[in-house]
């Protein structure tokens, strides 16, 4: 089974939190509530912040089943390397790179070779922007909630003004008059992921 039904999720009937945990949870709860109650119900991705489509028909093994396609298309599985060069056992694929003739001679000088010097230049790069990478992602998975479920809330603009500014207070402040489990939910997207 792929990670899909595990991954994070939040499931809001109206303004009211139904249930947060795995999608397959989450799933199994929203299928449930609205067996009892025909409430609009959201489903968000906690990662991204963006609104997941269940196909909540037939019966709960059917749900499942279907739980393990992706549902958006930032969780779509990448299509599989083309076959060729590279080295596909140890997870290495070929693919074109493209640079002016001063960087392939500053490359030809590297003493690990063009490759090995690029993997570490890409490795560096990566873990100096991580924590402004993780601090983007929790922003915009913020943003995407909000949007989809307070942008009509007094205060809306000024919570999103305060999001990118990384104001904590600030956007504790503005969104003081929101439902209890919006705000809460918007917090913890923000600054507890």
């Amino acid at each position: 089974m792929s990670p899909f039904p595990a991954r994070p999720c939040t499931a809001f009937a109206g303004t009211r939190l139904l249930r947060s945990g795995p999608l397959v949870e989450v799933a199994m709860a929203v299928k449930a509530a609205m067996a009892a109650d025909s409430a609009s119900v959201l489903v968000f991705d906690d990662t991204t912040g963006r609104v997941i489509d269940l196909d909540l028909r037939g019966s709960d093994a059917e749900v499942i089943a279907r739980l393990d396609m992706p549902k958006t298309p930032a969780m779509a599985e990448p299509s599989p390397p083309a076959k060729g060069r590279g080295r596909p056992k140890l997870g290495v694929v070929a693919r074109e790179v493209t640079l002016l003739p001063r960087h392939w001679d500053w490359l030809a000088a590297q003493p690990s070779g063009a490759s090995a010097t690029l993997r570490r230049l890409v490795d560096e790069a990566r873990r100096r922007e991580a924590p402004q990478q993780q601090r983007r992602t929790a922003q915009s998975a913020a943003y995407h909630f909000m949007q989809a479920l307070a942008g009509d809330f007094a205060g809306y603009e000024e919570a999103t003004r305060a999001l990118f500014a990384d104001d904590r207070d600030g956007l504790v402040r503005t969104t003081a008059g929101w439902p209890a489990d919006v705000r809460a939910h918007v917090l913890r997207l923000a600054f507890d992921a």
